[in-house]
């Protein structure tokens, strides 16, 4: 009798490489949404296609799934993904990996507000979105609006803790 076992790989940051995390904020019907988009630069070991399948895996061993389903963390208290927000910072943790970006106060008040921000976590590279550097708003749309983008990214309602909570 032989029998087989599920072979699971190891998680490498470096097959991912950079990832960089963004907080803005944007109309919608109810009032402004606090978004987050996090992205990969496509500088990982494996080149770009490399780092977009390694975000994919991830994504899929953090059960979140890719396309059109929001996945609501407040309905799912075991989610492996967290936002931590404090001292004007947004900070997403997960299993063995986390990212941090400063929060525009527009972004601040419209957490405050919902509780909650919207994660847009694509496995699209964006090479010219790197850290440090202003991004335009339109070049930002541009980006996060596309279909391929929203298409293949996994979307998250984080609840949004402070170390008070």
């Amino acid at each position: 009798m032989t029998s087989t076992s599920a072979e699971t790989r190891p998680f490498r940051p470096a097959e991912i490489g950079t990832l960089v995390v963004m907080a803005w904020s944007g109309e919608a019907p109810d009032g402004d949404m606090p978004y987050l988009l996090a992205y990969t630069l496509g500088d990982g070991a494996n080149g770009p296609e490399g780092s977009s399948a390694a975000v994919a895996d991830l994504l899929a061993s953090l059960g979140l799934p890719l396309g059109d389903q929001v996945v609501d963390g407040a309905a799912h208290p075991s989610l492996p993904v967290t936002l931590l927000v404090e001292a004007g910072q947004a900070v997403v943790t997960m299993p063995q990996l986390n990212a941090q970006c400063p929060a525009p106060p527009e972004w601040l008040a419209a957490v405050g507000e919902r509780g909650y921000a919207y994660l847009v976590f694509a496995t699209r590279p964006w090479p010219q979105a790197e850290p440090g550097k202003p991004v335009e708003p339109e070049a930002l749309a541009a980006f996060a609006g596309d279909s391929e983008t929203l298409g293949s990214a996994a979307h998250v309602l984080l609840p949004a803790r402070t170390l008070r909570r």
